[in-house]
Order: structure tokens, then sequence, then C-alpha cells
């Protein structure tokens, strides 16, 4: 067990973080070919399901073009900067690792809470969950800011002294192991594995539009913070997948960009600067006291 605390270059994790990236992408492929002939012998492969398809893999070059434009550079930039005031050197080993990546699944967990529950960051979110189908495709379905949020939750392991390159790995693994939920093809699996880690029936429930699957499970690979943080669901009835108010597109750029021209209307509509915020800071749901005033006199006059 010394090799957990043998050091461990800059360089080496880079390597694999890169390695794991693509065996990741092209394993996905391949096991997204056998769900599509899956379908196709279930007369399930129609068009709807492959544009859909098609295009989470064009956004999630939109995404990873946005990202390297904007993001790429100051990112780990702004890491290795902020990490001059961390309070303290822990050092780099595949033991350090692997509590980062512990860490940085609970920071995942109040980051993917967030991205729910606060409408500008949702304005980006609600591209993940737009599709109404549930396949590996849409694990590559990203919104046009969804590389902005996750720097602001993992910072403080940063300031805590991890390396930044250890951090970013984390963040990394963490999303990684998130790609092969999203399938039908598995089952519930046995009960201690259920109990402890996110797997697909878990993640089943989290793309659910029913009105009990809402906003439930965030865990990025362990499941015990929706149980600690009462944000768990158990998958019984069947999900309908997708949002409470459709796309049913599979244009590309109407899919990457319809969170945020959505969110724009509801700015633009609301009265007042405070009404204003509370878009963009509450949760996607919410309306100002004026609407639902509105809205209750209407129903008492149509009584």
């Amino acid at each position: 067990m010394t090799w957990l605390f043998a050091g461990l270059s800059e360089d080496a994790l880079y390597t694999w973080e890169s390695e794991l990236s693509v065996w990741v992408f092209l394993l996905s492929l391949a096991i997204l070919a056998l769900e599509l002939l899956r379908y196709l012998g279930m007369k399930r492969c129609g068009w709807p399901l492959i544009g859909d398809a098609l295009a989470n893999f064009v956004s999630l070059g939109f995404y990873l073009t946005l990202g390297y434009l904007l993001y790429g550079a100051l990112y780990l930039s702004a890491y290795v900067f902020f990490h001059q005031f961390a309070l303290f050197d822990i050092s780099l080993s595949w033991a350090t690792v692997f509590i980062c990546v512990l860490l940085a699944d609970l920071a995942y967990y109040w980051e993917h809470r967030c991205l729910h529950r606060v409408g500008v960051a949702w304005a980006t979110h609600t591209v993940h969950h737009s599709s109404p189908h549930f396949n590996l495709s849409v694990a590559y379905r990203f919104g046009p800011m969804d590389d902005f949020w996750p720097f602001f939750f993992h910072l403080p392991l940063v300031l805590v002294g991890f390396n930044p390159f250890v951090v970013f790995f984390a963040e990394v693994f963490v999303q990684l192991y998130q790609t092969f939920l999203h399938t039908e093809v598995i089952g519930k699996l046995p009960r201690p594995v259920e109990a402890v880690f996110n797997t697909p029936s878990h993640h089943r429930v989290h793309h659910g539009s029913n009105p009990q699957y809402r906003d439930k499970n965030y865990g990025g690979i362990l499941i015990i913070w929706d149980r600690l943080f009462g944000t768990y669901a158990e998958e019984r009835e069947t999900v309908v997948y997708g949002i409470t108010e459709p796309l049913n597109s599979v244009n590309p750029l109407k899919v990457f960009f319809h969170g945020l021209t959505r969110l724009w209307p509801a700015m633009r509509d609301s009265s007042g600067m405070k009404n204003t915020l509370a878009v963009l800071l509450r949760p996607p749901d919410w309306q100002p006291v004026v609407v639902r005033a509105s809205v209750a006199h209407q129903e008492e006059r149509s009584r």
C-alpha cells in the first residue's frame, strides 16, 4: 500500500486524465451503438431518437469550443493563482487524489443542486435535461455555461491546499463516472451498491419530469449525499424524461441555447429590479408575487 503515499507528478496526473477521458468517450460510443441496436429491435430507433443523439454530440462540440475559448486558459490558471493563498501544502500522491475526489464529489453535489435551484444556473443546465430520451449520448449534452459554475464550488479545495491539477483531475473524474449512468439498459444493481453509489437507476430518477422525481438525486459518484441532505428518491414508477416545458426540437442551436433564450423573456417581462434579480437567483419555477396574485384573481373571477 506504500504506492498510495508515493510521490506523484503533475505530468503523470495530466496523462491519466487525458487517457481516461479518451477511453471513456470511446467506450461510451461502443455502448451507445449497442443501445441503438436495442432500440432498433424495440422499433424505437426513429429520427426523433437519432436526431436527438446527433444534437447531443453537436452540443458537445459547441461546449468544448466555447469552453476552450472562454474558460480553458483561465480555469486552471485561476486555480494556480489562488493556490498561493492555500492554508496548507498538501502533497501530491494517489492517497490525496482519492481524498480530493471524495471531497470534489461532495462539492459537485452542491454545485448540481445549485444548477437546479438557481434560475440563471438552470438556464444552462436545462440543456442537459431537455432530452426526452435517455442513453449514453445524453451524457454529452451540455449547455453554454456548464464550464463556468464548477470553479466556484471546487475553489475551496484549492484554498485548503490541494494541488490545482489534483482538483481539476477530481472534477473530471466525477464527471466521467456519470457518463455510464445515462442508460436504460442497466436495471437496479445489488442493494449495497444502490445504497452507496450513484447508479443508472438513481440517475434515471434525476432526469425524470415526474412530480415526485423533480430535483432529486443530485449526487455524482456517491448517492449518500442525497440520503444525508434529503434529496433522495427511489426509482419506482416509469420515468418520464425531459423538462416540464418540452423543447420538441433536435436543432442543435436551439438545444444549446434554449435555456438562455427562455430566461431572457422572463427577465424582460418581470416588473422592477427586485423581480428581475429574483428570476436570476430564485428557483426556475418561481413567479413574482404580483403574478401569483393575478392568477389567483383570475381564478376567483372564473368561479
